[in-house]
């Protein structure tokens, strides 16, 4: 086989298209999984240090201790 027949470049394009989709679900559930990690990881500092999630963004600086 050389080359694929016109009839089947809509289901190349289709495969294409689903393979994005389901990279792009991929991407967004790990993405997700990461700030809720990041999230849990804010309020276990919280609750260690005393400090704020803001104030442990900023570093302390602008006077949100």
């Amino acid at each position: 086989m050389t080359s694929s027949a016109p009839n089947d470049d809509w289901f190349q394009n289709a495969a294409a298209a689903q393979i994005r989709n389901e990279r792009i679900e991929r991407a967004e559930l790990l993405n997700g999984r990461t700030a809720m990690l990041g999230f849990v990881v804010g309020l276990l500092t919280e609750a260690l240090t005393g400090h704020g999630i803001v104030s442990q963004i900023t570093f302390g600086l602008f006077g949100c201790n």
